[in-house]
């Protein structure tokens, strides 16, 4: 009988609730200490804009010629094409941009673009190479991966 005490005694046993805390001093400091080195990581990549540019494909505006093109080659995706003249602005909140094509206003295809800076291209004769995304309000909104310069 003595031994079966013995091993209650050893596996059972009360804890001292002062001696153990989950919030000691070490791990509080251990938080702020991470918490401060998160905030600051934050603001030091934020201080970019948050963009990132991709160097390969960057194009600036001062160098864009009749042929230039930019963009994804993956025309497996972008597998629809249009052309026409980009001009600035969508249509109630639908696309940023959109492309003038003869007909009038109800042949117009209004663009977002995932991988190309669309900017550089105002009021120039493009063709995109894109895909198209459901709409409530355009005839067409288009999804621009790859661009080409007509005119």
């Amino acid at each position: 009988m003595d031994s079966e005490e013995e091993k209650e005694k050893s596996l059972v046993h009360n804890f001292d609730p002062t001696s153990i805390s989950f919030m000691n001093g070490k791990l509080i400091i251990i938080l702020v200490v991470a918490a401060f080195l998160g905030v600051t990581t934050g603001y030091l990549l934020t201080i970019n804009n948050g963009s990132i540019t991709n160097v390969k494909n960057s194009i600036s505006a001062s160098t864009i010629a009749k042929g230039t093109t930019e963009g994804s080659g993956d025309e497996k995706v972008f597998k629809d094409v249009t052309e026409g003249s980009l001009k600035q602005g969508g249509i109630e909140g639908e696309g940023a941009f959109h492309l003038v094509r003869p007909g009038g206003d109800s042949q117009n295809v209004y663009l977002t673009s995932s991988t190309v800076d669309l900017t550089k291209y105002l009021n120039r004769k493009i063709k995109v190479w894109g895909q198209t995304q459901k709409a409530q309000h355009a005839g067409w909104l288009m999804d621009v991966g790859k661009i080409e310069v007509v005119e």
